[in-house]
């Protein structure tokens, strides 16, 4: 809990301008049965989306939107408002929020309290996907989770998905039941971040074992939800090693890539990024190489097609869980499976030799879809489904029951 557990928790909710604005209503909501107070300060570009009384009546509070209101600012209501708060949640936060909030700019209410503010601070940007992906906004982005102590900014989200305008990819706002468990992970972490400290290793995406110089040995897997994990991951303090297999994904902010192609190359990023105190390892390994990679195209000949010899890549899974002395203190696995489940996935947290790991469905929907659906099955023999949801909410969870275990560990 926090220190201020004799009273209600606050909140100090900023609405930035924005369509997903109308869903800061339902979040809100969500404060409230959770036992969370409210207040408002809502943008003039805000304003465009929700009013004020509807937030009024929500919070129970008048909301705030003037810097130089002479009610409010002749007792510095800025100031006021940030120390009010145990935690301040921006929902949605717009480009122009997050770039004024890095570069030290104060020239509204939003702007100043967040300057003005000595709390964590929580961000759930909002936006079109070409203005997300913009180098701009992702320096943005990484400077203000790079920010030392209380200053460091935590982000949930965004979400991939159809906007508004039409287009598709990151950038819708994150749904409020996953800013809410955000936002009360950082309301009752020790530090507000509770992986802060911690070392992650995050394998995703496919691996492509080469036949000839063009073609090779390959799979579906995007990288997605491996993306998504080590997004979650930062988000809550880690220090993210994302060993990436080839994908058209862009790095998360704040998190160190390393691009890999082969098992062997994944194998070796792996073991270069150990110690840490957790392993995440969702990538799709090909199970076999070519012994003998042609060095010139493999042409069409009569006789039918080429015959390959086939030999086992490495198991990275295992020798990562075995791994003695440099051994994480949590490795996780992903079993990707068609049929029976629940059966073969613990057949291989077994044979693994991992503390836990995720049964994935992958039998149909999955593969380059924005939503999972997955059963996290523990060694101890105790099983959690997280039904049908965005991957990235996915990983949020995941990430919350990582935190949960260290803190309950220590």
């Amino acid at each position: 809990m926090t220190s201020a557990s004799a009273r209600p928790r606050r909140v100090l909710l900023i609405v930035g301008g924005g369509i997903a604005a109308y869903k800061s209503l339902e979040l809100v909501r969500l404060f409230s049965r959770s036992g969370v107070e409210t207040q408002a300060i809502l943008t003039k570009a805000g304003e465009e989306f929700v009013t004020p009384l509807s937030l009024a009546a929500l919070t129970g509070r008048p909301v705030r939107q003037s810097l130089f209101s002479p009610d409010d600012e002749t007792a510095m209501g800025h100031i006021e408002l940030s120390r009010w708060a145990d935690l301040v949640v921006v929902a949605p936060a717009t480009a122009g929020l997050i770039a004024k909030a890095a570069n030290g700019l104060a020239d509204d209410l939003a702007s100043t309290t967040l300057m003005a503010t000595d709390k964590r601070v929580l961000m759930a940007p909002a936006m079109n996907v070409r203005m997300w992906t913009h180098p701009a906004v992702q320096a943005n982005v990484a400077r203000l989770k790079d920010f030392e102590g209380l200053h460091g900014v935590v982000f949930v989200g965004p979400d991939e998905g159809e906007m508004a305008c039409g287009e598709f990819g990151p950038g819708r706002m994150a749904e409020p039941p996953s800013i809410l468990e955000a936002a009360l992970a950082l309301l009752d972490g020790p530090d507000g971040r509770p992986l802060s400290g911690r070392r992650a290793v995050v394998t995703a995406g496919p691996t492509f074992e080469p036949i000839d110089p063009v073609r090779g040995l390959t799979n579906r897997s995007s990288g997605k939800q491996g993306y998504a994990v080590a997004r979650a991951l930062s988000d809550l303090g880690a220090e993210v090693t994302l060993v990436s297999g080839p994908v058209a994904l862009e790095a998360p902010a704040g998190v160190r890539r390393v691009w890999v192609e082969t098992a062997e190359q994944m194998r070796a990023a792996v073991a270069a990024a150990l110690p840490a105190d957790v392993a995440v390892m969702s990538a799709a390994v090909a199970d076999w190489r070519v012994d003998g990679v042609a060095t010139g195209k493999i042409k069409k000949a009569p006789g039918g097609a080429p015959k390959l010899s086939l030999i086992e890549n490495p198991d990275i899974l295992a020798e990562t869980s075995r791994n003695g002395p440099r051994r994480p203190k949590l490795v996780v696995g992903f079993a990707a499976e068609t049929g029976d489940l629940i059966a073969l996935a613990k057949a291989k947290l077994s044979r693994k030799g991992c503390d836990w790991i995720v049964a994935n469905d992958v039998s149909a929907d999955v593969f380059g879809a924005e939503a999972n659906a997955v059963t996290l099955i523990r060694a101890d023999g105790s099983m959690e489904a997280l039904d049908r949801r965005s991957k990235a909410e996915i990983a949020r969870a995941l990430a919350a029951r990582i935190a949960e275990h260290f803190t309950e560990s220590e």
